[in-house]
């Protein structure tokens, strides 16, 4: 009988471990909104540079707004995972420190409820957030970077692109000639356009010319990047047969295509760069090595995933313990602590991921070594907040002192 409730004890508490309850719907409460935030202000600045660029070359190329649009969605995996460990910490943060300016975390400490169960509710989003981590840096951003690679690649190799100056003669290809009085915004808006091609009827075996003019026209290049289209306004078409059957046409609008779909150009397949391989083939690749890829390069890029997303469990560590505020202090640094130390620690798996892939250095070194230090500063941080610390150093002290005098 005794055993049976035993055992039921101990599966109520595990249970309760698992479950959330009312003091962690309280402290996600907090964080979530603040996360959000963050998440947007964060993302947005990390990208804000890299859309001014890709609007300055896309609007040269007169490139439409899908093409624009489709970069953003491939660039955004990339600075997501960037964003998401940095509004992690500002959230929680944000959360623990809110919550020690109202006294409510000493309440809770003099309630006998630990800083480590206290920040249980964060330490489990942190296990679902690496989990998704590891989803992103495994399998959505490889995907996403040779999306956007590819992409950008027909973006400004689609062949000729239209930069035409005043009074200069362009010949697109063998049947075209082109001349214009006046070009602006880069040469896509041109006025005083004459034009002459010929085109030849493989059929009737039959060449035919247009001597094209008009007031004014302007460039653009197509949705599926397969041809560049030009749309002339209030001009005449003269068209030459071989047969003497000529013909004037007027027009208010017309549209004539400079490259034929035919002409298309091709980018290179998948797997070219190892960061363009998922984490399953990375992996796939270190047993049975095929790639042209050095091998010491996939070791360090898998390593590095997966160090990477295992180090967002330590934030929520980091965060509690830097966030805790002492009686009538008014300053707290602990924020920018925080930012300097995820800042060099990103830097310190750049590195070692670096020295894995010269091939002389261990992954184990160069990076499980550093994600082991990080836990334990984070860890040891939160002990000394709390006051564990030095609680062990003491007992640690007073065993030695006993072992001395035995």
């Amino acid at each position: 009988m005794s055993n049976n409730k035993l055992s039921s004890h101990h599966k109520k508490t595990l249970w309760s471990y698992l479950l959330p309850g009312t003091l962690d719907h309280y402290c996600l409460s907090l964080a979530l909104p603040t996360f959000l935030i963050a998440l947007g202000i964060i993302l947005t600045a990390l990208m804000l540079e890299r859309l001014l660029v890709l609007l300055d070359l896309l609007a040269a190329d007169n490139s439409p707004l899908s093409t624009f649009l489709g970069l953003l969605t491939d660039l955004v995996p990339h600075y997501l995972g960037l964003a998401i460990p940095a509004a992690f910490c500002v959230a929680i943060f944000a959360s623990v420190r809110q919550m020690s300016l109202n006294s409510e975390i000493e309440a809770l400490l003099s309630s006998g409820i630990s800083l480590s169960r206290y920040s249980r509710p964060y330490m489990m989003c942190g296990v679902v957030i690496s989990i998704l981590c590891i989803i992103l840096y495994g399998y959505i951003q490889p995907y996403a970077r040779y999306d956007f690679r590819a992409a950008f690649f027909y973006a400004s190799h689609s062949g000729w692109v239209p930069n035409i100056q005043s009074h200069t003669i362009v010949k697109p290809d063998d049947n075209l000639v082109m001349v214009v009085d006046k070009a602006t915004e880069h040469g896509t808006r041109l006025s005083g356009i004459f034009i002459r091609q010929k085109a030849l009827d493989k059929v009737k075996n039959k060449t035919t010319e247009h001597i094209i003019v008009a007031e004014s026209g302007s460039f653009y290049t197509v949705q599926n990047r397969s041809k560049i289209q030009l749309n002339l306004f209030n001009g005449q078409n003269l068209t030459l047969n071989s047969n003497n059957k000529n013909n004037i046409t007027d027009f208010t609008k017309a549209e004539k295509n400079l490259k034929q779909q035919g002409k298309k150009v091709t980018f290179r397949e998948r797997g070219d760069d190892e960061r363009e391989l998922t984490i399953t083939e990375l992996f796939q690749q270190l047993r049975h090595h095929t790639n042209t890829t050095p091998i010491a390069d996939i070791r360090a890029e898998f390593h590095f995933r997966l160090v990477r997303a295992l180090s967002i469990l330590g934030i929520p560590i980091l965060a509690t313990g830097l966030a805790i505020m002492k009686k009538r202090k008014k300053r707290n640094w602990g924020l920018g602590v925080a930012a300097v130390t995820l800042l060099a620690y990103d830097h310190i798996q750049q590195f070692g991921t670096e020295l894995v892939a010269t091939g002389h250095h261990s992954a184990f070194i160069a990076l499980w070594m550093p994600l082991f230090v990080f836990f334990m500063m984070c860890y040891t941080i939160l002990l000394f907040k709390s006051g564990n610390l030095q609680y062990l150093f003491i007992s640690l002290f007073k065993r030695s002192s006993k072992h001395m005098d035995k």
